[in-house]
């Protein structure tokens, strides 16, 4: 808080108010019994020393991995099966990019940078016995590290992904792809049971590397922000203080495209004529079965429109990633995380420094938005299908050198409609009824309304509270954790009627387990296994009414052929029973929470389920259990009144470091499907904390 409060019937209990907070005499962990860090600082150099020191004692094995693999350094580690990441980290030339990204940091952002990673390292330095014996040689880490870390994982693992794989996958050299998502909502104090503005921030992420959560709570003077960052970067991604808060979806941006280029002799053909390729040469060092290094020369090529992901025969790939020049991104989460209200915050966001992701945002005054965030890049043709697809790399127009305003995205500000959210649905869909005129944007900006179905997750997020004009704290906290199957309202009396058409003693049997079921994924649901199992054998042509435009969440709708379902449900029923040997089945007999050797029912379904406790879980090889490997991550539902209000959870727990007592400890909650009250005051804090860590040196 900037200003101080004089009256004490005026001081917000939300965390710890500026005169305790201005007469902080030293720097201190106190870290509560989920494993949350809440730090309090003298000045805000010290306060993300002391986070970077938190995030090792519960991450250190984990960053100084990723601060490896962004070194261009992991075959060192690993041998050569990380090869090809440590060439794309060379080829995108991240350590050299991020030094220079250094270089032009102001005096104060490289201070808080140097303050972080000095934490890291002196955390490393006292205790050698918690670092695996081979990430030792990686140490001492550098800023340089943390800069070229958030580039890969943002604009190479979360921006360029898609590219890069449809690259490699057509030269047949990987095979998968991993796609982040997530939901958010913002309520206005119009469609607010208190008046208050709301918000929800839920990520879905792999539940392991780059894409695990860190929990934590940062104070100093002017500055108490609590939230989560990607473990290994300086700054928290999503957060909220006690005046606004954000949150980040992954949006349809394409702000990377692949270029099929035509190869002619040594080089390639661009506008009618020949052009060599750059090259540039890295020798790296391979670990060997026998724990010898071998030199590795990696021949790197670059074209005109960016670097050249592979070769085979005439033709090749080069993939152009928005936003690698940006060198403010950390800053301008700081700033976003300082701001007290709404413009302060619109401000840091006119940085432009966060190359992708919606934003989802609610303050206490009230406000809510929704932004199309990220470097757009500025085309002179062309539509969104037309960019997502192979685009020519013969021609030099279509190469791309800057990017949309702010002014000129997408964005939703107080609409009458209450609300805002999103689900990685294009922005047309930010709420319901629609305001968004696509028209009036570049065709290129995201998928045209017709071209891009609304899934049946981001229906679920819109139908949930579009007709609740009084939204409670605890109805938004039931709607994030909701269990319930879109597919199954739209489709589970159609089903029905066609077994009552088509009857047949297996079908009948399965519609009375169907008539039972609750319609969720909740642990204990019985029906929901052999539903998913039938849902899963349907495709489009089996919807009587299909998806369109105009009816964006009440579509898809009906069977068009019922005689059919009722054989797939026969079909689904029979190998359900094959598998279990009964076909009410519960949910979370068959699908599982698990982290280490702690695990519980699990509960939440795949998107395409339309289920908003999004949970994707995997086969294991040796049962017929599936795992959640992927899903619901960190998971916020805040309110902005007089005193900020917040209930949090983070499915697999606050840690990884071997032997932490935190790596899986809040499974039990998700199970159970519960949240936890943040710890926002002091006096909540050391009622409920574990450790205290006392920094007696100052730190400048």
């Amino acid at each position: 808080m900037k200003k101080a409060f004089v009256s004490s019937v005026l001081v917000v209990l939300f965390f710890i108010s500026c005169a305790e907070r201005g007469s902080q005499s030293k720097t201190e962990i106190l870290w509560d019994n989920w494993g949350v860090p809440h730090i309090y600082a003298q000045n805000e150099a010290e306060m993300y020393y002391a986070f970077g020191w938190a995030q090792m004692q519960n991450h250190a094995n984990e960053i100084i991995r990723l601060y490896a693999e962004s070194r261009g350094i992991a075959c060192e580690i690993f041998g050569e099966r990380s090869l090809q990441m440590d060439r794309l980290v060379h080829l995108y030339n991240l350590p050299d990019s991020a030094a220079a990204q250094y270089a032009r940091l102001t005096s104060d952002d490289k201070l808080l940078l140097d303050s972080f990673v000095k934490g890291l390292n002196d955390y490393a330095e006292a205790h050698p016995d918690m670092i695996d014996e081979k990430f030792k040689g990686v140490l001492p880490l550098t800023p340089v590290d943390a800069l070229a870390h958030g580039k890969r994982v943002i604009n190479i693992e979360f921006l360029g992904v898609r590219d890069l794989v449809l690259s490699l996958n057509e030269l047949k050299e990987i095979e998968e792809e991993t796609i982040p998502g997530s939901n958010s909502y913002a309520i206005a104090p119009s469609k607010s049971e208190s008046g208050n503005a709301m918000l929800v921030a839920n990520p879905h992420l792999p539940w392991s590397d780059f894409y695990l959560f860190f929990e934590a709570h940062l104070n100093a003077p002017d500055f108490n922000v609590y939230g989560v960052t990607l473990i290994g970067m300086p700054i928290l991604n999503i957060a909220f203080n006690e005046n606004l808060g954000w949150t980040h979806t992954v949006n349809t941006i394409d702000a990377s495209d692949r270029y099929l280029l035509t190869l002619e002799g040594d080089g390639y053909v661009l506008d009618g004529e020949r052009r060599p390729f750059e090259e540039r040469r890295v020798t790296i060092n391979a670990l060997q079965d026998d724990s010898s290094l071998v030199e590795k020369e990696l021949v790197l090529k670059y074209s005109e429109h960016g670097p050249v992901i592979g070769e085979q025969g005439d033709r090749a790939y080069a993939v152009r990633i928005a936003g690698l020049e940006n060198y403010n991104y950390y800053s301008q989460y700081h700033k976003m995380g300082k701001a007290d209200n709404f413009n302060e915050f619109e401000d840091a966001l006119k940085m432009m420094q966060i190359p992708m992701f919606n934003v989802v945002y609610a303050d206490r005054d009230g406000n809510i938005m929704y932004l199309f965030n990220g470097n757009v890049p500025e085309r002179n043709e062309g539509d969104w299908k037309f960019w997502n697809g192979k685009v020519d790399g013969t021609r030099s127009e279509l190469i791309w050198n800057s990017y949309l305003d702010y002014d000129e995205l997408p964005k939703l500000f107080n609409p009458e409609t209450g609300f805002v959210q999103n689900a990685n649905d294009s922005p047309w869909t930010a709420t319901y009824p629609l305001l968004f005129d696509s028209e009036e944007y570049p065709a290129y900006m995201s998928p045209q309304p017709e071209e891009y179905p609304t899934s049946f997750r981001a229906q679920r997020a819109v139908n949930l509270i579009k007709d609740d004009d009084s939204i409670s704290f605890e109805e938004l906290v039931d709607y994030k954790i909701d269990t319930g199957m879109e597919v199954a309202d739209r489709f589970l009396d159609d089903l029905l009627a066609a077994v009552d058409e088509y009857p047949d003693s297996l079908a009948l049997l399965a519609a009375d387990v169907l008539r039972e079921w609750d319609g969720a994924t909740n642990a204990d649901s019985k029906g929901a296994v052999l539903f998913a199992k039938w849902f899963d054998m349907l495709d489009d042509s089996m919807y009587a009414v299909q998806w369109n435009a105009e009816n964006p969440v009440t579509t898809p709708d009906g069977l068009s052929d019922p005689e059919k379902a009722v054989k797939l449900l026969k079909k689904a029923a029979k190998e359900i029973e094959d598998e279990y040997g009964f076909m009410d089945v519960e949910w979370g007999y068959v699908n599982r929470f698990r982290v280490g050797k702690t695990e519980f029912p699990g509960n939440g379904g795949h998107s395409n389920y339309g289920v908003f406790r999004t949970m994707y879980f995997v086969p294991e090889r040796t049962s017929y259990r599936k795992y959640a490997y992927h899903g619901d991550t960190f998971v916020a539902v805040i309110e902005f009144g007089e005193e900020v209000k917040a209930e949090v959870l983070l499915s697999y727990g606050n840690a990884t470091q071997p032997g932490n007592r935190f790596a899986g400890d809040q499974l039990e909650m998700l199970s159970e499907k519960k949240m936890r009250n943040a710890l926002l005051t002091k006096e909540d804090i050391l009622d409920n904390m574990f450790e205290r860590k006392v920094f007696k040196r100052k730190f400048n």
